[in-house]
């Protein structure tokens, strides 16, 4: 049979890949090295060539979109439709099978799912009919946790409180939450996973039967696996079952903070030890500097299986490197590069600029808006939108104008403070009776129609609106926004928020201070200040973001970008506390994590790759004189091109890379009494780690990573540090 078709727009690799026999194949796939066409051509090769029906294989993605478009290259490579294949997410799949065996899996026939907003309403009902503090304990914060414990495949019953009445109360709270959801017969998205893997686990018939159909196991993405998602994909392969053929790139692992483990790749070749490894190191994306510079980062992370990307393509051009003043002439910057490249006749959509924190995306925004630029923010609102600056412009519009009842809706129980949906509702109708606003109408309400206890809240927010009017009087404007912000609870509303999606949020708040701080009001204008900035953030939400049709440079995190490709790119904010982030320098793992989306990061770049960092920069409300991002300094010198060095050098930007290095510091050691990784206390900014010195003598400096106050250089004579 000629299987020429199939084969023949592959490399070796891929097709070594692809034609591999039936036995646990881990394929180690780098960064535009064609991981999903290897994928779609196995399944094809299995059906066509090894002739296994369609309905014995199982092939598992983490999006609907990524599964769609492996089917329709599946089908358009056999030339046929491909009906029985059993492929779609790990949440689709899961959810196909406990519809097909909701007896075994012990749900009702007609179970609801529940997304994460309705999981959210139901704790916070079930929290209301314990008569629970919800101040004390945050809704958000509860379901993190049980969906933490299920992703590890834990019940209330497997876990220990460890003689902590905090751990003991959550716990409660769980076991709970699973009992009102057994009541109802409401299924959440982590739920399904592990019921899904439980019903396989406790039904071994049923799991037989599953294990003779699926004869191979194909996985995408495989290090974004989480425990329970390996734990269902282990149990269905068992010993000589389902055969595993899993792609992923541990290189590429950047979701810890969802679950995801990288060890999995690890793990894999203990629990198959036979298993084939293959690697795909050929890009068809970038050029060759911009992989050589991506691969001279990533080989300073030590537990990586280990490849080298390259390609028969172009050198390509080097990475341009700017020494930015401040951020604002880091956006001059990026925009002007941009502007020239969309004036020689490129597409904006060929344009993509990369941040690590969604607030860097401000500055940028006013500067495209400026420059008649439009643009998208990928995956994500522009700042302006964003639902927790929208919160806080709320209160200062209803600070300034009490007849603002847009805002007032949007605030009156936010943060929660009891004031529920029929309240609002009571003080709506009154003020379509009495024509008046619902400020006015609360007053009334609360004095003549309400309950106790909903009047309290009414009057408590209402008198909470007048003291931070009266606080805020005579105050400048970044002050106003930085006291309203605090004294609302919408600070420790998003501080009790725990995870990634809480942190950014804070984040975006403190740049909204960053903003008042840098806003310059018409100094004829008629408004106030605050109410100028108000009517500068309205108009910034109205305008610059393009049409879905249209032609547009595109923002995004670069998280976001995993997956994407542009033929230009800049890396903005590339400085250390900044990229890699603040939380994660003192910590090995963590650390290891920011060089991998800094390996992603580099690597969506085709042609033309710029990084930017900033000497001074004003974020999440506060302003800090960074070092550059260590991952510049692991780029070798003629990959680089910098275009304006630094006015005042303290040291080189990428450090030097012989065995000297080593030496120096170890001197330094002696000379010093310190050493890299050395806990500190300083008098005012407590507990520290150091983290790099350089300078000998009275000039030598010290980097200290402050427990509180974060990362600062001090000069070693006049520190007063006490080693711990």
């Amino acid at each position: 049979m000629d299987v020429t078709p199939i084969l023949e727009s592959l490399n070796d690799a891929q097709r070594q890949a692809v034609t591999a026999a039936a036995e646990p194949t881990l394929v180690i796939a780098g960064a535009g090295s064609g991981k999903t066409r290897v994928l779609v051509h196995r399944a094809a090769w299995l059906i066509d060539v090894e002739g296994v029906s369609p309905q014995s294989l199982l092939a598992v993605t983490f999006t609907n979109k990524a599964a769609a478009e492996m089917r329709g290259r599946i089908e358009a490579l056999l030339g046929m439709p491909v009906n029985h294949l059993w492929i779609g997410t790990f949440h689709g799949l899961a959810h196909r099978l406990l519809r097909r065996h909701w007896q075994e899996a012990k749900l009702p026939q007609n179970f609801q799912i529940i997304d994460s907003d309705d999981q959210l309403r139901l704790i916070k009902r079930l929290l209301k009919n314990l008569e629970i503090d919800d101040s004390r304990w945050v809704p958000k914060e509860i379901q993190w946790f049980i969906n933490a414990q299920k992703d590890e495949g834990l019940r209330p019953q497997h876990l220990d409180d460890g003689r902590d009445p905090n751990r003991r109360q959550l716990i409660a709270l769980y076991a709970a939450y699973e009992e009102v959801c057994e009541r109802g017969g409401l299924v959440d998205f982590a739920e399904l996973l592990l019921r899904a893997h439980e019903l396989w686990r406790d039904n071994p018939d049923l799991l037989a039967h599953y294990q003779r159909r699926f004869q191979h196991l194909l996985v995408d993405e495989f290090q974004d696996t989480n425990a329970i998602q390996y734990a269902w994909l282990r149990l269905l392969a068992g010993d000589n079952a389902a055969i595993p053929f899993v792609v992923g790139d541990d290189d590429q692992s950047i979701y810890r903070w969802r679950g995801a483990r990288v060890e999995h790749i690890h793990r894999f070749q203990r629990d198959f030890p036979d298993a084939r490894v293959v690697k795909l190191e050929q890009n068809y994306r970038s050029t060759a500097t911009i992989l050589n510079a991506a691969n001279a980062v990533i080989v300073n992370n030590a537990d990586r299986m280990g490849k080298n990307l390259w390609t028969d393509g172009a050198e390509g051009e080097p990475i341009r490197l700017y020494s930015a003043y401040n951020e604002r002439d880091e956006a001059d910057f990026v925009i002007g590069r941009l502007r020239d490249w969309i004036d020689q006749g490129n597409a904006r959509a060929d344009a993509a600029i990369l941040y690590r924190s969604n607030a860097q995306s401000r500055v940028l925004e006013e500067g495209l808006i400026n420059a008649g630029i439009p643009y998208r923010v990928y995956g994500g609102l522009r700042f302006f939108e964003r639902a927790e600056i929208k919160d806080a412009l709320a209160y200062l519009r209803l600070i300034s104008h009490r007849e603002d009842d847009a805002s007032f809706e949007r605030i009156v129980n936010r943060p929660t403070r009891g004031i529920g949906a029929r309240t609002v509702e009571t003080i709506r109708a009154y003020a379509r009776a009495n024509s008046c606003t619902m400020w006015r109408a609360a007053g009334a309400v609360a004095s003549d129609e309400l309950a106790g206890r909903a009047a309290n809240a009414v009057l408590a927010f209402m008198n909470l609106i007048e003291r931070m009017a009266r606080e805020t009087t005579g105050l400048d404007l970044q002050d106003k926004v930085d006291h309203v912000i605090h004294a609302s609870g919408l600070v420790q509303m998003f501080r009790n928020d725990k995870g990634e999606r809480g942190e950014t949020r804070l984040e975006n708040l403190m740049e909204l201070v960053s903003a008042a701080k840098s806003f310059e009001p018409d100094p004829a204008g008629e408004m106030s200040p605050l109410d100028e900035f108000l009517s500068h953030a309205a108009l910034e939400a109205g305008e610059g973001q393009a049409e879905a049709w249209e032609d547009c440079a595109q923002l995004m995190t670069m998280h976001s970008a995993k997956g994407l490709e542009f033929p230009l790119v800049f890396m903005c904010g590339m400085e250390d506390g900044l990229f890699p982030h603040q939380r994660s320098i003192a910590d090995p793992d963590g650390l290891e994590e920011e060089r991998r989306l800094c390996y992603v990061g580099i690597t969506r770049a085709k042609q033309t790759l710029y990084v930017t960092y900033a000497e001074q920069r004003r974020l999440h409300g506060m302003d800090s004189f960074s070092q550059p991002s260590r991952f510049i300094a692991e780029i070798p010198d003629e990959y680089v091109e910098e275009i304006r060095p630094r006015v005042q050098v303290s040291r080189p930007v990428r450090a030097p890379r012989s065995g000297a290095t080593g030496s120096l510091r170890r001197s330094s050691d002696a000379e010093m009494g310190v050493r890299l990784g050395q806990r500190v206390r300083h008098g005012k900014f407590g507990d520290g780690v150091i983290l790099n010195y350089e300078g000998q003598g009275a000039h030598a400096r010290v980097e200290v990573n402050f427990e509180t106050a974060g990362t600062k250089w001090l000069v070693l004579s006049y520190a007063n540090l006490d080693l711990m």
